[in-house]
Parts: C-alpha cells; structure tokens; sequence
C-alpha cells in the first residue's frame, strides 16, 4: 500500500530532529574517478608514458594520488605534472599545485619516461582500482537517512613538499641562460627572468687553481650596474624562481672557461665543490658548457659523483657547440652517451657555426635555416640520445652571437618538424619525434635586450607540442 506524500514528509522530519547532531557522514569518496595508461611513444631501450585521470562523478575531486608497480629492470626517468615518491619499484604520483582540483567530467594527465621493456601493473587511484571501484562500505542505518544529504569532504590529499623535486621539468621546456657579468646586453637580477623560462642556466662558475674545483659568486661588475646585488639577493632569487615551479642551474664553462677534469683527482674535485656550491645556493643542477674540449671519461666519472652526492634529481645539462655533435665518438658526444641515464637534456649551440653536415651526410647545410636546424638535430637523435634529451639551442637576436640568428618562428618551424613532420624545409628527418625535449636560448639577458620575442614566441609554442 503506498504511503501519502505527506506521511512520508512528517516521518523524515521526525527522523531528522531525533538525529540532530548525531548525524554521522559515511566516509567520503569521489565516485566515478579513473585513470588510464597510454605509451605515447617507443624507442628500442625505452618509452614514454602517459596517465589520464577522469572524473566521471558528480563531485568535485580535490587532491589525487595515483600509484602502480613497474617490473623488475624497468626505471622510471625524469616526469611532469605531478610529484613522484618511490618505494623500490612502487611508484605514486600526486597532483601538482595547479591540477589537483578535477570537476566532475574533467580530467589531468601526468607523463613520465622509462627505461626497459615493462609497463605499469597494479594501478591504484586514491587507493582504488584505477578502473574505478566500491570504497569500503559501512553498514546502513536501520532508520531511513534524512532527504538532504549529509555533507561530504574531499579524498584525502597528499601535500606536495615545499620544495619540488628537482627532476620535475616539463615534458617541452624553455632554457635560457642568465649572465652573472656585465655586458652591453641588460643586466637583470635572477628574479627578473620573464616567466615564460622553464630552467634557467646561470653563467657561468669559475675555475680556482686546484684542477677541476669551481667556485661562483655574484660578479662585482654585475653588482655595481644592478645598484647592489650581493650572493645573499642571489640567493633569495632561487628561492623565488624555486616557488614559481622554475629550476636554476649553474653553468661550468662558456667561451673562456678554464675549468679542466683530466684525472681521477680532478673529477673528485669538480664533485666536491659542486655540490658544495649546489648546497650553498640551492642550485638544482649542473651545466657543462666547455667550448676549449672536454675529456668524457674523467668527466663522465665527475657527473656520477656529483649525482651520488647530491641525489638522483640532480639535472644535468650540456650546451656543446654544433662541431662537437658531429661525430659519436668526439668528445661531448661519448660523454652525452656515456652518461645518458643520468642525462637530462642536451642544448646544442646552432650558432657560430658555418655550414655543417647532416645526419644525411649528403649536404652540408648553411646556419640559420630551418634545414641546419633539423638535419643536425638528427645526428644526436638517430645516433642515441633519447629525444627527451634533446634541445635546440639558437641565439636571442641581435647582438647575442656572431651567425646563425634566426627569427624565433625558425625556432618553431624546427621544432614543429621534429615533432609533427609539419613546417619542414627541403629536408625531412627520417621519423618524427614527439618527445623533443625544447629549446634554449643565448640569453635571457639579449632575450630582454631585444624585446623578449625568443620567450614569448617559442615559449607557447612549446605548450601545442604532442
């Protein structure tokens, strides 16, 4: 027999003044929350991967934490979009500061690069089957719930550290280098450096008389012409640049650095006050950027001992010129491969160059033309490095090198020829590479000098690549 309307009304309003504040919640939980896998790219020794939480509920998510297993043999490398911690081969990602919140049919993604053959298992979203699942139940009430329903709070939320990992860089990053001297170009503070820089290199430490040794320390000549700029201001700019979600790297090197590693003994010493000088100032990685020859193996042993000292997100970047990318067996090149599992990324100089051979062999390609660009960015990828590991270094306009200035859509032709096989000239790499890892630029500094068209061209750009 059905009840009236009214009966009904009443009964639940009695319920509800008999409850009161006794009214407990059931625990909350975001229903309809998925994730998928997807590889989205493939190379004999690796992959890169991409997950996609999906809010498919009716309330908002806030906060995620997504974990899986990979195989033994199989190892995660640098990520973006997401904080990664790691218990043996048990890895969970969470959200970021600004991709924590996911409306209801919304979704994020996070992507990450491994080596090995394996793919992810056991994936747990919130502690859920990523496929989506019934949370732990509790027993109903033997009385009907009231009609509005109780309110909920949102998934557990792991708090990011206040200190980001400093392996987490975007998947296309934009890197410039900031000049730590005084030159026609304008002189900035650290914390001036336009927000479209991803990683930011600082140019440059300096040798000391012991082999190998460095040392760094904000320039007098710099100082004087920022009216005032001491390594405590420095300092305090790496934080900033730190909460921003930028990195800030020191750069070894430069046209006339000094800085030698030919034995055991100087690699020790090149480690040692790096890492000092990474402590001191919060740097959140290295540069070597040596333009008068390197020897890779004394070299390769420092970079390895610097990273056990200082921890595997340590970045590690290269900024070789074009001749040094030549040939596999050269110097940077053995170097770059040598060290390529611990290799972030390696920005070759396509400036200052002349006319140089592509990994055609078949023409030598003149400077500041979309062909040089991408027939010489093909030696690296076709004889090794992972495209991640790879970058296109080219001058900020006028007055920042000697030839090969390109106007900034040149940049982007390039980069969307390596990505897509779209904007190419009359050469064609081999196959696309979806994971070209960006672009880097000679310097912020003639960046801001000419207008910041480098930044503001290519650093959107960056953001359409697959």
């Amino acid at each position: 027999m059905k009840r009236s309307r009214s009966l009904v009304l009443s009964l639940v309003a009695a319920l509800v003044a008999t409850l009161g504040a006794a009214w407990v919640a059931l625990p909350a939980y975001a229903a309809g929350a998925t994730a998928s896998f997807v590889k989205t790219a493939e190379w004999g020794s690796g992959w890169e991967g991409k997950y996609t939480i999906t809010n498919g509920g009716s309330s908002t998510i806030n906060g995620w934490s997504l974990a899986f297993d990979l195989p033994a043999g199989t190892t995660l490398g640098s990520y973006w979009d997401a904080l990664l911690s790691s218990a043996g081969q048990r890895h969970t990602f969470t959200n970021r500061s600004w991709n924590g919140t996911i409306a209801p049919g919304a979704s994020v993604s996070f992507g990450f690069l491994a080596s090995g053959s394996g793919s992810p298992s056991g994936c747990q979203l919130n502690g859920v089957s990523c496929g989506g699942g019934t949370p732990p139940t509790t027993p109903p009430p033997t009385t009907p719930p009231p009609t509005t329903p109780p309110p909920t709070t949102p998934p557990p939320t792991t708090p990011p550290p206040t200190n980001p990992p400093t392996g987490g860089l975007p998947k296309h990053l934009l890197t410039g280098y900031w000049h730590n001297f005084d030159n026609p170009a304008v002189e900035l503070r650290l914390r001036d450096v336009p927000a479209e820089y991803d990683l930011v290199a600082v140019a440059f430490t300096e040798a000391t008389a012991t082999p190998g040794a460095l040392t760094f320390g904000v320039d007098p000549g710099l100082a004087a012409a920022l009216g005032g700029y001491t390594d405590a201001d420095f300092t305090a700019d790496v934080r900033t640049l730190h909460s921003r979600g930028k990195r800030v790297i020191l750069s070894v090197g430069g046209e006339t650095g000094r800085v030698t590693v030919n034995n055991a003994a100087s690699a020790t010493a090149f480690a040692d006050t790096a890492a000092a000088l990474i402590a001191r100032y919060g740097f959140d990685g290295i540069d070597i950027d040596l333009e008068n020859g390197l020897n890779p193996t004394y070299m390769g042993q420092a970079l390895r001992a610097l990273r056990a000292k200082v921890g595997s997100g340590l970045i590690i970047a290269m900024a070789p010129q074009t001749i040094d990318m030549q040939n596999p067996a050269g110097g940077y090149f053995k170097l770059a491969l040598d060290i390529k599992d611990i290799l972030t990324v390696v920005n070759t100089q396509y400036y200052n160059s002349g006319a140089m051979l592509g990994c055609d062999q078949n023409a030598a390609y003149g400077q500041g033309t979309v062909n040089f660009i991408v027939a010489l960015a093909c030696i690296q990828l076709e004889a090794g490095l992972r495209p991640d590991q790879v970058g296109l270094g080219l001058p900020a306009g006028a007055g920042a090198a000697g030839g090969g200035i390109v106007a900034p859509s040149v940049v982007n032709a390039a980069l969307d020829c390596l990505a897509r096989g779209t904007n190419c000239g009359s050469f064609r790499p081999p196959r696309t590479y979806p994971g070209i890892r960006g672009a880097m630029t000679w310097s912020v500094n003639w960046d801001v000098s000419n207008g910041n068209g480098f930044a503001n061209t290519v650093g959107p750009h960056l953001d359409t690549l697959p």
